[in-house]
């Protein structure tokens, strides 16, 4: 297929998304108003909630198997390197702009993390839908494509919330203060602990104790460490093991991790991979079928929200910040020079190894993970820490923008290359 034709497939729906999107930011506007903060914040509840969770399962419920499982073993490593090169090239960006301190969280999480799920379930069925489109059926390239991306989406999400959302929580230094008193508060009950400990040792007589007696009638108690009994040293270090897990489990939260899209991923899993309940669940004859009808109903309702979403979003990139134009600049060769080249020597190297299964959809999928904007969802993490809130709009302004023509060429390339493997 000649690439004149693959670009125009390409850029068909981009100019779709960019048309949406372009009526989310009218609505948004103060003149209109509809999309309004409070609007945008309400709807996009409604889509993390209900809109998402629907879409993902469908799809995955329709199309996993315990077969087609094991052959999509490597979508995770690929979206883990799209992660670990992306924060390498951000710190290199950091090193040659030298960023302010409360960004660097920022400039590498927007470099290390592509919008995995929004924009594929976007773009993806509208390729499909395209006439000059290289992957088949435009059905069955529809329903295996946002199968490819519900997983995407899930994977990158768990990835997000506990590799990026940590590095913005370290550089915004918004813990710091809650993380020294948590620690003197530990400190201090350990303390005590231990004064119970020696207390009731003495008391008991089972430990040997030296006793000192100084002015004011006060008691010093000496406690070799060699002299405590192993059961002691064990329960100690049991109780140091549950400490330390618990306070792993307070810095990943995982509230975040099981987002309710992660979840309908788990159950579009459950319901593709056990016969009984596929049985019950998928197919003009399943007894339960209505259950997958209106859960199709719910989840046809994301990809236009989602992107009326996006466009209202941008907005707030219009009104400017004080960041310099380096790190945008940055920020734009990582996500849509840097990480696309490295990706295309990712993918093919695996094609050529053997790794992968033989489905040009499912390697197209796998190098437009390198070729992405910055995931939505950071927006949402300098919020919370409120560390770098107008500077990340301005770099969705930038990047967005641009992703009309990075992945109009990308995509068009990615096709072809996958269309002569």
């Amino acid at each position: 297929m000649g690439l004149l034709k693959l670009f125009v497939t390409a850029s068909v729906p981009v100019l779709k998304v960019l048309l949406v999107t372009g009526v989310g930011s009218f609505l948004a506007t103060g003149q209109v108003g509809i999309l309004c903060h409070e609007a945008r914040k309400h709807l996009n509840n409604v889509v993390f909630y209900v809109f998402n969770p629907a879409l993902v399962s469908t799809n995955l419920s329709r199309t996993i198997t315990m077969e087609s499982l094991v052959l999509l073993w490597f979508m995770p490593i690929n979206i883990l390197l799209t992660f670990i090169i992306g924060f390498a090239f951000g710190w290199v960006v950091i090193q040659i702009t030298n960023a302010p301190s409360h960004l660097k969280g920022l400039v590498l999480g927007c470099c290390a993390a592509g919008n995995l799920g929004n924009m594929l379930l976007i773009i993806v069925p509208a390729i499909c839908k395209e006439r000059g489109s290289p992957f088949g059926a435009s059905d069955v390239c529809t329903t295996y494509g946002l199968a490819y991306a519900s997983l995407s989406m899930a994977i990158g999400a768990i990835f997000l919330w506990s590799f990026v959302y940590n590095i913005v929580r370290i550089s915004s230094g918004a813990t710091e203060g809650k993380a020294t008193a948590y620690s003197d508060t530990q400190e201090q009950q350990i303390i005590q602990e231990t004064e119970k400990l020696v207390s009731q040792s003495c008391l008991d007589r089972t430990l040997p104790i030296e006793h000192t007696y100084l002015p004011g009638d006060e008691c010093v108690l000496t406690l070799s460490a060699s002299e405590i009994p192993q059961n002691e040293l064990k329960v100690s270090f049991s109780d140091k093991a549950r400490q330390l897990l618990s306070n792993i489990l307070k810095i990943i939260d995982l509230k975040k991790l099981f987002a309710p899209s992660t979840v309908g991923v788990i159950i579009g899993f459950i319901i593709g991979v056990v016969p009984q309940i596929r049985k019950a669940v998928i197919g003009e004859t399943a007894p339960l079928r209505v259950i997958q009808d209106s859960a199709d109903l719910l989840g046809e309702g994301a990809i236009p929200t989602l992107t009326l979403i996006m466009g209202g979003n941008l907005i707030k990139g219009l009104r400017g910040s004080g960041i310099r134009f380096s790190l945008i600049l940055g920020v734009v060769i990582v996500r849509y020079i840097m990480l696309p080249l490295v990706g295309i020597l990712v993918v093919k190297g695996a094609i050529n190894l053997g790794l992968l299964h033989q489905d040009p959809l499912y390697h197209f999928i796998l190098l437009l993970q390198y070729a992405l904007p910055p995931a939505m969802n950071i927006g949402t993490i300098t919020q919370l820490f409120g560390a770098g809130e107008s500077e990340c709009s301005v770099i969705f302004l930038w990047t967005y923008s641009l992703a009309s023509v990075s992945l109009t060429l990308w995509s068009t390339y990615f096709m072809w290359l996958v269309s002569t493997d």
